[in-house]
């Protein structure tokens, strides 16, 4: 049992934020499950994560052994962009599921990175080793992984200080007017579909996406996108309420899914992250290839705008 003292400038504090604070080399969201799961105490009494300090208070804490990893590795080759003892880049393929859930239990991003990375399981969780953030199945591009509980500490909090530049690359049925322009629209999971998202859904968060238009293709155009918030299919609702879905999306593309062009999974890319490393602070710039199946398309759609 670990002990510590609140001091006073602690006050008026959450306590899962003042423990994420005060021990950096656990997250936020791992302090919150340490809470929940009775092994945090504020003067000998069980709190929830919300609770407001005062200051001067006693915690009482445990951190116990990490959970057993029940994932078994699998030697899945991936295309790694960057590695370090620190954290490891790599170009997702499309098709890959970021890590284990119901119906994918197997051949994760998850199970390819326990097989490569030593000492992976249990960083951040017990399903989800690693892992910073995600990206949908169909989506292709970079996916960062943290190889030590302090680097992944450290990367989250860039993640949710925006201090981390995302940029994608999307096929969109038509093209945005104007060709350069800022969708600013809160994103909800909706009532009536909780596998959708929706703009001014209830219990929405701000969400911010800037586009611009890189090439006209008649029918369709290659469009930048570039995010300040990470909401669940941000890029994939913002662009569709503008009437420019991304190709291939069969969740938010309506009557355009249906329509030339046509690709058997969303066209969308995460093709540059731009951050700071954990623990040397250089600035690092990523940047990863367009996968085939997008180059091919944009291929044909060239072809046949200079027809």
């Amino acid at each position: 049992m670990v002990e510590c003292s609140v001091p006073n400038h602690g006050a008026r504090r959450r306590l899962d934020v003042w423990l994420a604070l005060w021990y950096p080399g656990l997250s936020r969201a791992r302090w919150q499950a340490l809470i929940q799961n009775g092994h945090v105490l504020v003067d000998g009494r069980h709190r929830k994560p919300r609770h407001l300090l005062s200051g001067g208070e006693q915690i009482s804490y445990v951190i116990p052994p990490t959970e057993p990893l029940e994932l078994e590795p699998e030697a899945i080759p991936l295309d790694i962009l960057f590695e370090d003892d620190d954290l490891i880049a790599v170009n997702k393929s499309p098709g890959m599921v970021t890590h284990p859930a119901p119906g994918h239990t197997r051949g994760t991003l998850v199970h390819a990175l326990l097989h490569h990375c030593e000492n992976l399981a249990g960083i951040g969780g017990t399903l989800r080793p690693g892992i910073i953030h995600r990206l949908d199945k169909d989506t292709s591009g970079i996916i960062l992984a943290a190889k030590s509980q302090v680097a992944m500490s450290h990367l989250q909090a860039q993640f949710k200080q925006r201090k981390i530049a995302k940029k994608y690359l999307a096929i969109l049925h038509g093209s945005p007017t104007p060709r350069t322009g800022k969708i600013d629209a809160p994103i909800g999971r909706k009532v009536n579909d909780r596998k959708k998202m929706g703009i001014w859904a209830p219990h929405s968060r701000q969400a911010i996406s800037h586009y611009n238009v890189l090439e006209d293709l008649r029918v369709a155009s290659l469009v930048e996108v570039r995010i300040k918030t990470g909401r669940t299919h941000q890029i994939r609702v913002h662009l569709a309420s503008i009437g420019c879905p991304v190709v291939g999306d069969g969740l938010y593309g309506g009557r355009h899914s249906h329509e030339e062009p046509h690709a058997i999974r969303q066209m969308l890319h995460a093709h540059v992250l731009a951050f700071q490393h954990p623990t040397s602070e250089t600035p690092l710039l990523l940047t990863a290839p367009v996968p085939d199946d997008m180059s091919r398309l944009l291929d044909t759609l060239s072809s046949n705008t200079n027809c």
